[in-house]
């Protein structure tokens, strides 16, 4: 499973809306600007966000963005699948041996495990200790 840009945009979107909650209304312009993405993209990811009410717009000169609900409210798990669709590294397929059956079932519930236990919070105040190796994964 590999995320694309429109998930990685969507929790970059989200995660600025979190860390500025409670200031009003955020543009997409400031966030693009603070980025360095592309504001025309990032108006198409927002509208299917809005549209699964994760967040709530406000229109006018000071209008914006704003999380609909509480930080601790959403997870990553929400984002990616309002963006990205199912979350399925693998297609399932009942007539393949159960021993590989098993395991893309267990991948799948464990990436799941990992994005609806992650709240827009936890990553919106995430801080870096510096000791995590990093590892890619292609599945």
């Amino acid at each position: 499973m590999k995320i694309s840009t429109k998930g990685r945009y969507g929790l970059t979107i989200m995660m600025a809306l979190a860390k500025k909650s409670g200031e009003g209304p955020i543009s997409l312009k400031s966030i693009a600007k603070d980025h360095n993405l592309s504001e025309h993209y990032l108006e198409q990811l927002i509208a299917p966000l809005r549209n699964a009410l994760l967040v709530k717009s406000v229109r006018g000169a000071y209008g914006g963005y704003m999380l609909a609900k509480d930080a601790d409210q959403i997870t990553a798990g929400d984002i990616i699948r309002v963006l990205e669709g199912p979350i399925s590294p693998v297609e399932v397929v009942d007539d393949e041996e159960p021993a590989k059956r098993d395991l893309w079932i267990k991948i799948r519930d464990a990436v799941k495990d990992v994005l609806d236990n992650t709240t827009l919070a936890d990553l919106a105040n995430y801080e870096d200790k510096g000791n995590q190796e990093y590892y890619m994964f292609y599945i």
